[in-house]
């Protein structure tokens, strides 16, 4: 506890420290998430570090990627590579005199020794080692007399204290490791490039960073980090363990299989930022009420550690896309037709009878079938957006209603009368009270008359040519009066011949 309450007195910074080594995908916009909302809700700073020590599985892009990604969602940062701030440089590779420079006093220390050893020779301590069915610790081969690091050899940690490990984390409580966990490792390669073991413990350390929120895979690295904080006499930082994301069976970690993908494949589908904040926020935390829909704001408000869950959170994406409706039906109506416009084909949007008015209409009906924007185009790629703009094509019985009391003899002759009849009706509505309601007030009871299907399908047929489509009261209301009665006609010609 006093521990806590010396801790609570600082001013609270997170980070968030990516490698760019490819996509950022959904679990590091989650770290990052946690590690920005903590920082926000205590009037703290979160910042954006860079990781790009390691040069031969950097990816050309990646930084800008990452800033991309983040912003896409909502994260912000009050230092960072592209803003800058007092604690510049943010990437690693900038930083490398910090990492001499702690190296050094660590070897004044006593506390850490050249590598003298090649490839070959290791080699050879870790056979020995596996002949006689025992671990390979770097320790037992430790050399009396080192070289004077000059740069050109691996740095190694040496520690000289081995002892079981305990450690106190926000989200797991007490842990702890056995000896066996130590071992003298590598702060500076050969290369002048130092490990994450080492560079960033002392970013950390310059940055004043008071909580580190990381994902399950570094609990096995922390007994290395908790002897390098005592040999450089740091003062342990608050763990912030977070649970790993799993696979919708919850069996295993997820992967691409599962969805594991660049974040910004997600925009490109149509997701809305504040849908996949929401959607990220949940995996692996969850509120003291029920509530399921969250703004940032909201989540800044409410968010506690005390509140993360140890146990893994499962990736559903039938989950994104309820949350992604939900964010869609807080859209003003004209940020929904904006939304539909964006994710029709060109070859929709190059139609010359597309008009705002259309797209004003058809919204709500787009809006009630799709999850996300991609569904949009799926739609029109399966032709249940096109009859909106163009004349359908289609063959004269499936004009016919599948339950239909048409007589067989004259089924022709027989539908186009009925049709002939409903234009006849549809012409003496006013049309400025071309709606739907009005529609439907005229032609029901001709419909209670004759039978519902047998005037009813025909009409959304001919009017959509498809046989899933909106009622045809909707339909005609869309279409506007001339555009419905010309494509009833197209249908009576198309029986009579």
């Amino acid at each position: 506890m006093n521990r806590n309450m010396k801790k609570l007195s600082k001013k609270i910074v997170t980070r968030f420290a990516p490698s760019p080594t490819g996509y950022l995908h959904i679990g590091g916009v989650r770290t990052a998430l946690y590690a920005w909302a903590y920082a926000k809700k205590n009037n703290g700073t979160f910042i954006l570090r860079i990781e790009d020590t390691d040069k031969e599985r950097e990816v050309e892009g990646s930084i800008s990627h990452i800033i991309e990604s983040l912003k896409w969602i909502g994260i912000n940062w009050d230092e960072g590579p592209d803003i800058g701030g007092p604690n510049a440089p943010y990437k690693q590779s900038e930083r490398l005199d910090s990492y001499k420079k702690y190296a050094q006093i660590l070897i004044e220390k006593g506390l850490a020794y050249a590598d003298p050893y090649t490839q070959e020779e290791l080699e050879s301590f870790r056979k020995k080692a596996d002949e006689e069915k025992r671990p390979f610790l770097y320790r037992d081969h430790r050399p009396e007399n080192p070289p004077v690091w000059d740069g050109s050899q691996p740095l190694r940690l040496k520690i000289v204290d081995i002892k079981q490990s305990e450690w106190f984390d926000e989200v797991r409580g007490k842990l702890t490791a056995g000896e066996e966990a130590l071992d003298d490792f590598i702060l500076i390669k050969s290369d002048g490039y130092p490990t994450y073991n080492f560079c960033h413990i002392v970013d950390d350390l310059e940055m004043s960073v008071t909580h580190i929120v990381r994902t399950d895979e570094f609990i096995s690295s922390t007994p290395k980090f908790l002897a390098l904080y005592d040999a450089l006499g740091i003062e342990r930082p608050y763990f912030v363990t977070l649970p790993p994301i799993m696979a919708p069976d919850g069996k295993k970690k997820l992967g691409k299989r599962d969805g594991a993908k660049d974040v910004l494949d997600y925009k490109k589908e149509g997701y809305l930022p504040s849908a996949m904040f929401n959607f990220l926020a949940y995996i692996g935390w969850s509120p003291e009420d029920n509530r399921e829909i969250i703004t940032p704001e909201e989540f800044i408000g409410i968010f506690d550690l005390a509140r993360i869950h140890k146990s893994g959170g499962g990736f559903n994406i039938d989950k994104l896309d309820w949350i992604n409706r939900e964010h869609l039906k807080k859209l003003s109506y004209e940020e929904q037709e904006e939304y539909v416009f964006k994710y029709l084909p060109d070859s929709l949007k190059k139609l010359p009878t597309l008009t705002n008015s259309i797209i004003h209409s058809i919204t709500p009906i787009v809006m009630e079938r799709i999850s996300k924007g991609e569904d949009i185009v799926k739609m029109a790629e399966d032709g249940e957006l096109a009859y909106f703009f163009e004349k359908p094509i289609y063959d004269k019985e499936s004009l016919f209603f599948k339950s239909s009391k048409i007589s067989e003899s004259d089924k022709y002759k027989t539908l186009s009368s009925y049709l002939e009849h409903a234009v006849f009706i549809l012409t003496e509505i006013d049309e400025r009270s071309f709606l739907k309601e009005n529609i439907k007030e005229k032609l029901w009871s001709y419909a209670e008359e004759i039978g519902r299907g047998d005037i009813l399908w025909p009409m959304r047929y001919a009017l959509s040519g498809l046989d899933k489509s909106p009622d045809p009261f909707t339909l005609a209301e869309i279409l506007g009066k001339s555009e419905t009665i010309s494509r009833l006609n197209t249908a009576i010609e198309l029986l009579i011949k």
